[in-house]
């Protein structure tokens, strides 16, 4: 068992958060669950996603999330960048930028290219430079652009 798990606090839609989560990325699963009596709603869970343990409780509406705590998706090429983007768009997700998108549930995440990673990893500063430049100019990352700004810088 991991040490540390985050643990969300849904306002409400805490159901259909979860079956979007673990629908949506591989290596995801519903653990288990509580109900607040024989036929209410999903108050609490535990979950996995994407290989990453939540726990989860429904807690009213005096909680929201905020862009101060996000997931991070590594995507290996754009492809998959834009699979889960649409996913997420599909289901009423609120794009941001820098590739930055917003669930229809509240909780933001970061759909971000491995190669994205390798890029700015670079020991030439005026490489990364123009890499990160390029980056945010973007809502939905684009490996061949950012890809092309690494090359003329």
């Amino acid at each position: 068992m991991t040490r540390v798990t985050p643990f969300l606090m849904f306002a409400d839609r805490l159901e259909e958060a979860i079956e979007f989560y673990t629908s949506t990325f591989p290596e995801s699963e519903v653990r288990s669950v509580a109900s607040s009596g024989s036929n209410g709603p999903l108050r609490s869970a535990e979950f996995v996603v994407g290989g990453q343990r939540f726990m989860a409780f429904a807690g009213g509406p005096y909680f929201s999330f905020s862009e101060g705590f996000s997931l991070y998706v590594d995507c290996a090429d754009q492809a998959e960048v834009d699979q889960y983007w649409d996913k997420i768009v599909q289901a009423g997700g609120t794009p941001s930028r820098c590739g930055w998108i917003t669930d229809p549930f509240g909780l933001s995440w970061q759909i971000v290219p491995r190669r994205f990673t390798v890029l700015v990893g670079d020991p030439d500063a005026r490489k990364v430079k123009a890499v990160v430049d390029a980056m945010l100019t973007m809502v939905k990352l684009d490996v061949a652009a950012l890809e092309k700004a690494y090359a003329e810088a």
